[in-house]
């Protein structure tokens, strides 16, 4: 399904109007610049089966970095409705929209998404910006990003509720070549779980 040019998927409890979301958000298609195409890198689906076992999300996700679908289509699978949204226009959802240059914007969404991992720490930044109180920013990145004086001033203030470590690791397949990790990964990866206004010890934990 698609309204204002974002590829959704409906969940039948569902009831809010996707296009105030949209119109509040201040979307469009003119993003200032194309951050390195080839910084994108594919996600498995398992590491949302994996995630959603354990967590669970407003019926309204945002996925910032969708790419070419592959996260979008799996929180889709477990009920979610998902706006879909990329700088870089690979096919699926609405590209040109730079998440980095919106203007702040809250809505009742959480933000679940693949970050191009050297803008990471600026996505995190901006997604506590634009979130409500009490919602969630969900990033897939790699377990050395809970190191970095940079990452350890975020920390301090803005600590990440839950670390969610894959014990095996999980396939992120740059510009979606799966053949070339038909042998797996080399990189252990983890799910990061703000809460919004949450202030406490992180939470470390363990996932197939």
């Amino acid at each position: 399904m698609r309204e204002s040019g974002i590829h959704t998927s409906v969940t039948k409890d569902w009831t809010g109007n996707m296009h105030s979301v949209v119109k509040q958000a201040g979307w469009s298609n003119g993003a200032k610049e194309a951050r390195e195409a080839q910084d994108y890198y594919a996600t498995e689906p398992k590491a949302i089966d994996e995630l959603c076992k354990y967590e669970m999300f407003s019926p309204l996700v945002w996925e910032c970095a969708c790419g070419e679908g592959h996260m979008s289509e799996a929180l889709s699978r477990h009920g979610y409705r998902v706006i879909s949204t990329d700088l870089i226009e690979r096919g699926y959802g609405q590209g040109g929209v730079d998440f980095l240059n919106l203007p702040v914007s809250r809505g009742d969404v959480d933000i679940i998404t693949n970050p191009p991992y050297k803008y990471a720490l600026d996505f995190i930044k901006r997604a506590l910006e634009t979130l409500e109180d009490g919602r969630k920013l969900v990033l897939l990145l790699p377990i050395q990003f809970l190191e970095g004086k940079a990452r350890r001033k975020l920390y301090d203030t803005q600590p990440p509720k839950v670390v969610y470590v894959f014990s095996g690791r999980i396939v992120c397949a740059k510009n979606a070549d799966w053949e070339r990790y038909a042998k797996g990964s080399v990189r252990c990866y983890a799910w990061f779980v703000w809460v919004k206004g949450w202030r406490g010890e992180t939470t470390l934990r363990w996932v197939n």
